[in-house]
């Protein structure tokens, strides 16, 4: 079953709404097994909606078209549809008494151009929007069938759960292709793809690779009659070729899996952060029931700061400034201690866009303190874009990222994986 899509709208298409229905759709239909080859985006234009959805199913089984369904004349998705198909556009009796008993319901008057929300290309099905006005359409076209979806977000997968992807479902011949999601955190996306050649190289796997900040999720897809031991296998060979560099699979986020990791050992973290403005104690609040793991934490954002509320030495900050790695491991221990926490974990930097202290922009020391031992610094390496300007965004989320997966290796007991992991304390003495 191959499947393309179309969304419609002349917002999406210069950028002032971000086409969040196509991620979506892309996800669902994965999901299901279902194979989308092509997705493109068309202004609210006849003559191009007509043409995509024509060029689509001379490529694939059927098309699933979002938008253009309303009642405005730039709605055009049914005139296309119709025109596709080679009918006219005729009045549901059944759309017209529903639309207009919900106008009624909701204490409104209907104005007529309300009414083309009823109109359908004859011989279309009607397929029921339990959330909204607008119906979606199945559509029979020469080279497979067409799927008209709302593009009000709410309304549309309400009826590609309800209807089409049952559908679809049950039209997949053969074994459907199955897949996984491996989730990684500190690797650059190319040493992930050198590492996993050999799973590469395996008949019936197709490997792909989902970059985010500091992440990349890895999708394993195998498909044949044993698609499902193929999986497997690929699964395993990819683990233990990325080994702690996996750190959950699926819908796995790296903050629950902090979260998991400590409560297994009835633990708790603190934080104190420079750079980060508070990202980071964001990040690990997100989750319900944080509280249990999650001490608090400072942000030390002024020098002086990292002084009066953690204990950074004042004569460290003056011969060192704010960024440097005895810094972060010092704001690591100090917010461990007077908040309590069984781990501090710390965040120092420059995330641009001019450079601090002499450092560059991109430069960063991330810390962890924990019972037993002196805190754990790494420095990682990150992409920095060449435009400083552009840089501060991702470095602090980048930043977010390496902070959470060096607090997971350090309670796994594993060692870093890119950067400069564990960076020589300097410790001599200071006048």
């Amino acid at each position: 079953m191959r499947v393309e899509l179309v969304t419609v709208g002349d917002e999406l298409l210069l950028g002032d709404t971000v086409n969040g229905n196509a991620a979506w759709l892309g996800r669902r239909l994965a999901e299901a097994g279902v194979e989308v080859t092509r997705s493109v985006v068309v202004g609210d234009l006849l003559a191009e909606i007509v043409e995509a959805v024509t060029a689509a199913l001379g490529r694939a089984d059927a098309v699933i078209v979002t938008g253009g369904l309303g009642p405005t004349y730039d709605d055009l998705t049914r005139d296309a549809l119709a025109a596709a198909a080679g009918v006219p556009l005729v009045l549901d009796k059944d759309l017209e008494r529903r639309l207009r008993d919900r106008v009624a319901a909701a204490g409104r008057t209907l104005v007529p151009m309300a009414l083309r929300m009823a109109e359908v290309p004859e011989g279309a099905r009607v397929l029921p929007n339990p959330v909204g006005s607008a119906p979606g359409l199945r559509v029979k076209l020469p080279g497979g069938v067409a799927y008209a979806l709302p593009g009000v977000p709410r309304e549309m997968r309400a009826i590609m759960t309800g209807t089409v992807l049952p559908e679809l479902r049950a039209a997949i011949s053969g074994t459907p292709a199955v897949r996984r999601i491996l989730r990684t955190a500190g690797v650059w996306e190319s040493e992930l793809a050198d590492r996993l050649a050999p799973v590469e190289a395996l008949e019936g796997v197709r490997l792909a690779y989902l970059p985010d900040p500091a992440e990349v999720r890895v999708r394993i897809t195998a498909t044949g009659p044993d698609a499902e031991a193929l999986a497997g296998r690929a699964e395993r060979m990819a683990r233990e070729l990325l080994g702690p560099a996996v750190y959950g699979e699926d819908a796995d986020t790296l903050d629950r899996v902090v979260h998991r990791l400590l409560a297994e050992r009835s633990a708790t973290v603190a934080t104190a952060e420079s750079l980060t403005g508070g990202l980071l104690g964001a990040e690990l609040t997100a989750m319900p029931g944080s509280s249990a793991t999650y001490a608090g934490g400072v942000v030390a954002y002024a020098t002086r700061l990292k002084h009066e509320l953690l204990g950074v030495p004042r004569e460290l900050l003056d011969a060192e400034g704010a960024v440097h790695p005895d810094v972060a491991a010092a704001m690591a221990a100090g917010v461990r201690d007077r908040l309590g926490a069984t781990y501090g974990l710390a965040v120092t930097g420059v995330a641009g866009p001019e450079p601090q202290d002499g450092r560059p922009v991109g430069t960063v020391y991330i810390a962890v303190a924990g019972p037993g031992c002196d805190p754990r610094v790494t420095a990682p390496d990150l992409p920095v874009p060449s435009d400083a300007a552009a840089a501060r965004a991702p470095v602090r989320r980048m930043t977010v990222v390496h902070a959470l997966d060096l607090l997971r290796r350090t309670l796994l007991g594993v060692a870093g994986e890119t950067g400069r992991d564990d960076l020589p304390a300097h410790r001599e003495e200071r006048g």
